[in-house]
């Protein structure tokens, strides 16, 4: 047997598991009725059912929406849109993106389900206009952006869309940056598994390099030196 088939059922035998198997994942070529054989296409189309259950959230119906949709002849266009829509969207009702889909919230639509004032909403469309951003009108992210200005607005602090544009702008690289990577992925499946993990994971550390600028510029605006390991803040 070649080692490559040992390595491969080992990767293989890591992935597997009980939601895994209730996906829709082809079957191996049966050598014998005791023997399937599995190869590389296996082994990627694990991983995207993997990182669409474990890491994004989706429940196992939603995994066979999605990996149904990819299996159509689509572009990357089309790829990546079917990806980005059904992972579950940050909100002012979910605590975190890996919310277990149908648990939660009740997918990309339950993420801003309550009503939203009328004035976040007009926010949110004034900053789409004043940004010549091209977004569906289907989109989930619309309505959750404007639930977070809505709970925001509850709390006191109001953002126009005015001053949401340096921070859009700021995102607008962020994508850039983020679609700099699928270059050259042709292959719809590899694609997908790229997205999720950019779109679920990487969004942490996005998350966690902001924090850290926020720590670096509390420092230098308030001239204070930050402490070393074992050291405590300055009386």
């Amino acid at each position: 047997m070649d080692p490559r088939d040992d390595e491969l059922s080992t990767r293989l035998s890591g992935l597997v598991d009980v939601d895994v198997v209730q996906a829709e994942l082809p079957e191996g070529r049966a050598l014998n009725p005791t023997t399937v054989e599995y190869d590389e296409e296996h082994l990627q189309r694990l991983r995207l059912i993997r990182s669409l259950i474990q890491l994004g959230g989706l429940s196992v119906a939603r995994t066979r929406e999605v990996l149904e949709a990819v299996d159509r002849p689509l572009d990357a266009f089309e790829t990546l849109g079917v990806v980005h829509h059904a992972l579950p969207v940050p909100s002012a009702n979910t605590a975190d993106t890996n919310a277990k889909d149908g648990e939660d919230d009740d997918g990309p639509e339950g993420a801003a389900d309550e009503a939203v004032p009328g004035g976040a909403a007009a926010r949110v469309e004034a900053l789409i206009e004043n940004m010549g951003r091209q977004i569906s009108d289907a989109s989930p992210h619309r309505p959750a952006l404007a639930e977070s200005l809505a709970a925001l607005s509850r709390l006191g602090t109001d953002y126009t869309a005015d001053d949401l544009i340096p921070y859009a702008r700021l995102a607008t690289s962020t994508a850039d940056l983020d679609f700099a990577v699928f270059d050259g992925i042709e292959d719809r499946i590899a694609l997908a598994e790229r997205a999720v993990v950019l779109i679920v994971l990487f969004e942490r550390v996005v998350r966690l390099l902001r924090r850290l600028a926020q720590e670096d510029a509390n420092h230098r605006r308030h001239h204070r030196r930050a402490c070393g390991r074992g050291e405590h803040p300055a009386e």
